[in-house]
């Protein structure tokens, strides 16, 4: 079964008539809405990134039955070759801030990533996607100094604050992801103007139909 995981890009969207159901997990409740493709909003309960429950989260999807996962992630453009409003199926990822497991009482060694097959479906979904580029993950909820923005261009793509948590821990958890990311800004330093929440916000409502379809032609495609 494909679940979705959606965050800022989202929270514009006319979502589909789906039922609301709190999943109880061993980590903590998730409220996932169900139908025959589950969608998770990550920002539920209104946390921030860095208190996301990303293990009650994958495993409320789990105990319903997904086992594959498209995370959908708004990103900020560490390059100038990708421009806002670009959406980018990217083929690996790193973290510079911690990463949550399920694996604190028990030594396991998973090898995280994306699949291969789930992202050359993605890719069909929308003739403008990117495909390939690496995520960078920051731990949040500050946005990027300049100065950091220059290092991580260095070694990625795009930079985000929560999809290389959700593909690690549904690693675990043995579900197979991808991830496609929506381009609301140049990061910090690649524009002229400050980059602020309000401007990310901005960005996301004004593509709200581009991103309605998007996941309509996720579900279609990969439902």
């Amino acid at each position: 079964m494909l679940g979705i995981i959606g965050g800022t890009s989202l929270l514009f969207c006319d979502l589909p008539p789906l039922k609301k159901e709190i999943i109880a997990t061993p980590y903590g409740s998730a409220e996932v809405h169900t139908g025959e493709v589950p969608l998770l909003l990550r920002h539920q309960f209104q946390r921030p990134p860095h208190r996301i429950n990303y293990q009650a989260n994958l495993a409320a999807l789990a105990i319903l039955g997904v086992d594959q996962v498209v995370l959908v992630g708004s990103a900020g453009s560490l390059k100038r070759s990708i421009p806002p409003d670009s959406i980018v199926v990217p083929d690996d990822y790193l973290s510079v801030a911690p990463v949550p497991t399920i694996h604190d009482h028990a030594i396991e060694h998973i090898c995280p990533g994306f699949s291969r097959s789930m992202r050359r479906e993605l890719v069909t979904c929308d003739d403008r996607m990117i495909e390939g580029g690496t995520y960078v993950q920051t731990c949040g909820p500050r946005i990027e100094t300049r100065a950091e923005v220059q290092g991580l261009a260095a070694v990625g793509d795009l930079v985000g604050m929560t999809i290389a948590s959700e593909a690690t821990i549904a690693a675990e958890l043995k579900i197979a992801c991808a991830a496609v990311c929506t381009v609301d800004n140049y990061a910090q330093g690649l524009c002229a103007e400050e980059v602020t929440y309000e401007m990310i916000l901005a960005s996301a409502e004004a593509n709200r139909v581009r991103t309605q379809a998007l996941i309509q032609a996720i579900v279609t495609t990969m439902g």
